[in-house]
């Protein structure tokens, strides 16, 4: 090896003693550079990530490295001195290894001389050094097979030039036979084949952060079986064609099929093994996370998931198939016999595409393939159904890529995070098909269900309840098996075993006033207890037999692990408008349909009616959009809800979008909302909308100017109302808002919180704007671009951060403590107003008892916008920032996830849900990092020059070969 390294230094001399070596590394840096800021347009992709730098490698490496290997063997034999060097006490191998490893160190320096391009972007941005340690790892592995075949091919010919082509030739198709262009040609087993074959697949698949051992082994394979042809060409250099020396090159050329059949097979025994690798990502999001593997390894019932992949798709969806394909393969492994997976190509099975096509509603979905000369339509399938038991679940194309728009309308499609789609479809169709005798036997705890009330006080309108409960009580534990124990015990009752006090001090109940002057009180509680886990729950007159079983199964089912939670959504009631200037009915303009899918991927989503007073008892979580035009039932409805120990997320700010726009975008008050309801809890809505610098653009139209005639043109323009919450303006320990690089808020109202009232309880603010935000309470949120050209409003006030939305967790005081409740009967007289004053023929409404205090389990989110979900703003949001909509809707999907406790799915999603963007930059500071990157690399070729320079003058002039005689000296 000795010997080998001399003939790497001298070859490195050779290539610094020219001006070779810093063309190369010049011409390598000066094309990096321009991919990387230009090609891939870094700073408008906004995303913190180091893909520019490796997209190009893979065909830059071709070029780069032919030229380097050109020269090695072909000027040797050029000049005459190839016959000197295979005559000199050196074997072939330690020749061969010396070049290859010069070439390589010269490679491995031009790589380091770019890691200031994912330094810059680690200071811009929140970098995940995963994928770049996986990008350089695959660069050097696929230099190193690329410089072995322009080694062997450099041995073949005297001729530089041939050298170059020939290896740009082999390297190009070696690189084409996996790209999707050829695999576009075939179908998908072929393609895959193709796919194992082509060093530029191979390339991706380590760049994004996975270590693969099926990966290394291939480029090592191909690197040794060209180092080996190498040796063997230089050994052929001195072959006679005489009988006397056939045996010993029959016995060469054996040696080297050998040694490529073991290489083959190698890779072929190695390709089906998935479980041979290492995540280098953040949170190791190409992996199986510990909730994943929980959640399949605890099966009661055999699992399918079916891939349905055309054979013949779009070439830009191929190479995702085995990526998906290994992944399931990992659920199937982790799973241990309980998941079965099927990959099924619908066009070879009549059958399963009927059943496909009619059970499940999977069709063929048509996509467009143009080349240069023709453009066509492809029907194909790119969908996967996972089934269990009766539910199912369907993943199609939308729900499982992401499209990413790059420079010169270039377009790349990516797996948006599989696991996270995999993992909550499974958890959906498996907590959907549990029935309650699954709960019960899924609890091992002791279960107890045990009724207070005290009949004697209890409300006229509420006698009937105790003999609801008690028949729903004695069904359940007969249907239980006796694993349910009900009783029903009444506190007032002297030989009870537990009375108020007790109740106080044990689950923290408190008695209902009977009215709100009356000094009598009563208890209606039903207490669910499991283990240690204690639930209230709270039975109303109006209840049917049916709704108060439902109650209770609910409650057992939050309790037992594996049940489907439900979302009650509430929305405004959206109505036409008759708009007077054009003489018709305008449609609503404020819609949330994107939201309910978004909740429903997980959840059960229901649309609740307030009205009633009460919030339905299989709701675990109350979403409340846009609150406007409400009555105080449904106020008490919220309200009640909280004190129960319930979950509420509120979307609402101080403004809405006017149901009538006349051309210019105008905003109007809210009216009849939850702002007093908030405010006594300690979260005050302001009435003005906050404006930021840190902001989205916004298509608006700009009137212009053209001679005697004014223009209507649309412009994107900065709007200082759409603000850009960055990961700075985040509570990144907290899980809602952990995992997303940036939320817009469109329109969105100051949050105030009351420190007296947050005392005791968990706050945590979720977003904030920056310091450089002001306020403004006008309703005209047109920008006025000849008043004030660079942000469209003038800076009014103070500026200064605003809070934007707010978490709270604790016990809550309610709203209607001492007050009338909006449900007393209005035949009876208060004394705040006459008893005349109430009609006599009134019909009396069901009496509802006012809970004060709610427990410590209560949970609240305020966020101060109702807009930033509105279908109308996020189809706005989407044409001039691509997906960027969709982290608004997960924010919200995280809030209900916070807020139901389901930190498992928060968990799967911040393991790579999405990229980290960047910090917001002008123009101007945009040239500024891109022009030190340049500098740097210009200092750095220069440095690398001098060095060098130095070095060989200080060195002793270097022997070829050195090897000890006998007394110890040595002999050149």
């Amino acid at each position: 090896m000795r010997r080998a390294l001399a003939i790497t230094r001298k070859e490195l001399g050779a290539y610094f003693g020219s001006p070779m070596a810093l063309i190369f590394l010049g011409t390598f840096l000066a094309v990096t550079l321009f991919a990387f800021f230009w090609a891939e347009a870094f700073f408008e992709r906004n995303i913190a990530d180091v893909r520019p730098l490796f997209r190009w490698m893979p065909v830059l490496m071709i070029f780069l490295v032919a030229a380097l290997t050109m020269r090695q063997w072909s000027e040797e034999q050029r000049a005459g001195t190839l016959e000197v060097l295979l005559t000199v006490p050196v074997r072939r191998v330690e020749l061969v290894l010396g070049k290859f490893l010069a070439v390589m160190a010269l490679i491995a320096l031009a790589l380091a001389l770019t890691l200031f391009l994912p330094i810059t972007v680690d200071i811009l941005g929140d970098l995940d050094w995963g994928p770049v340690i996986g990008g350089y790892v695959a660069a050097l592995l696929m230099a190193s097979a690329y410089a072995a075949l322009g080694l062997f091919v450099s041995s073949r010919t005297d001729n530089q030039i041939v050298s170059l082509i020939l290896t740009a030739l082999l390297g190009g198709v070696l690189y084409l036979v996996g790209s999707s262009t050829v695999t576009g040609l075939v179908g998908n087993t072929l393609g895959g084949i193709l796919r194992a074959i082509g060093t530029g697949s191979r390339f991706e698949s380590i760049e994004r952060g996975v270590i693969d051992l099926r990966d290394l082994i291939y480029y090592l394979s191909l690197t040794t079986l060209f180092l080996v042809l190498n040796v063997m060409s230089l050994d052929a250099k001195r072959w006679s064609t005489g009988p006397q020396t056939a045996a010993y090159r029959r016995s060469v050329v054996l040696t080297v099929v050998l040694v490529a059949a073991n290489l083959v097979a190698l890779n072929i025994w190695l390709f089906p093994l998935t479980g041979l690798r290492a995540d280098l990502t953040a949170g190791r999001m190409y992996s199986l996370s510990p909730t994943t593997r929980e959640l399949i390894s605890n099966l009661s019932e055999p699992l399918l998931i079916r891939g349905y992949f055309s054979e013949r798709t779009h070439p830009l969806l191929a190479p995702l198939v085995p990526t998906i394909r290994d992944m399931l393969r990992e659920y199937e492994l982790a799973a241990r016999g309980d998941i079965r997976v099927e990959i099924v190509d619908p066009r070879d099975n009549e059958e399963l595409e009927e059943e496909a096509n009619q059970v499940y509603g999977i069709s063929a979905t048509p996509f467009q393939v143009a080349g240069r000369y023709e453009s066509s339509i492809i029907n194909s399938y790119f969908d996967i159904l996972i089934s269990y038991g009766d539910q199912y679940v369907t993943l199609g194309y939308g729900d499982l890529i992401e499209v990413e728009s790059g420079a010169g309308g270039d377009v790349s499609v990516r797996l948006r995070n599989l696991e996270y789609d995999l993992t909550r479809s499974i958890k959906k169709v498996v907590y959907g098909f549990q029935s309650l005798d699954s709960a019960l036997a899924s609890i091992d705890d002791p279960i107890k269900l045990t009724a207070f009330v005290t009949s004697q006080t209890l409300p006229g309108t509420l006698q009937a309840v105790p003999q609801q409960i008690q028949k729903v009580g004695t069904a359940l534990q007969q249907e239980s098996g006796g694993k349910l124990a009900f009783q029903m015990i009444d506190p007032d009752d002297p030989n009870a075993s537990i009375n108020r006090q007790a109740l106080l001090s044990s689950y923290g109940l408190r008695p209902i006033a009977v009215s709100l002057f009356s000094s009598s009180s009563y208890y209606l509680h039903l207490v669910l207890e499991i283990g240690s886990e204690v639930q209230v729950l709270y039975p109303t007159g109006n209840m049917a037999e049916a709704d108060l079983r439902n109650e209770i199964e609910s409650a057992l089912k939050r309790a037992a692990p594996g049940f489907l939670k439900t979302v009650g959504l509430w929305l405004p009631d959206q109505q036409s408008t008759y708009n007077p200037t054009y003489g018709y009915y305008q449609q609503p303009i404020s819609s949330w349909d994107a939201l309910q899918e978004q909740l429903a991927q997980n959840y059960t989503v229901k649309k609740v009616d307030l009205t009633s007073g009460r919030v339905p008892g299989d709701v675990d979580v109350l979403v409340i959009v846009a609150p406007q035009q409400m009555s105080d039932k449904e106020r008490f409805a919220i309200d009640q809800y909280l004190m129960r120990g319930g979950a509420v997320i509120v979307a609402s700010g101080n403004y809405v979008l006017s149901p009538q726009q006349y051309g210019n975008i105008t905003m109007d008050a809210v009216e009849d909302g939850l702002h007093d309801v908030l405010t006594s809890y300690g979260i005050e809505i302001g009435e003005a909308m906050v404006l930021d610098t840190s902001c989205q653009p916004f298509p608006v139209r700009v009137w212009r100017q053209v001679g005697n005639m004014q223009v209507a043109e649309i412009q994107r323009i900065t709007y200082p109302y759409f603000v850009d919450v960055r990961s700075d303006g985040m509570d990144s320990d907290h899980p809602i808002v952990s995992s997303l690089p940036a939320v817009t808020m469109q329109w969105v109202s100051p949050l105030t919180l009351d420190e007296a009232k947050m005392e005791g309880r968990q706050v945590d603010v979720l977003l904030r704007s920056t310091a450089e935000s002001w306020l403004r309470s006008s309703g005209d949120v047109q920008p006025n671009l000849t008043s004030y050209p660079n942000l469209g409003f003038a800076v009014e006030g103070e500026r200064k951060a605003h809070t934007l939305a707010v978490a709270v967790r604790g016990s809550f005081e309610s709203h209607f403590k001492d007050k009338p409740s909006p449900f007393a009967e209005q035949g009876e007289a208060t004394p705040t107003a006459p008893a005349t004053a109430t009609p006599a023929t009134a019909t009396p409404e069901p009496a509802f008892g006012t809970i004060e205090v709610s427990p410590e389990s209560s949970r609240l989110v305020v966020i101060g916008s109702a807009e930033f979900i509105d279908d109308t703003v996020l189809q706005i949001l989407s044409s001039v920032s691509a997906d960027r909509y969709l982290y608004n809707l997960q924010l919200m999907q995280n809030a209900v996830d916070w807020a139901v406790e389901d930190e498992d799915l928060l968990s799967i999603r911040s393991r790579g849900t999405y990229s980290h963007l960047l910090k917001s930059l002008d123009r101007a500071e945009q040239s500024l990092w891109e022009g030190m990157n340049y500098a740097v690399a210009l200092a750095a070729l220069v440095g690398v020059g001098v060095v060098w320079n130095v070095r060989r003058r200080q060195e002793r002039p270097m022997a070829l070969v050195e090897t000890d005689d006998e007394t110890g000296g040595s002999d050149e």
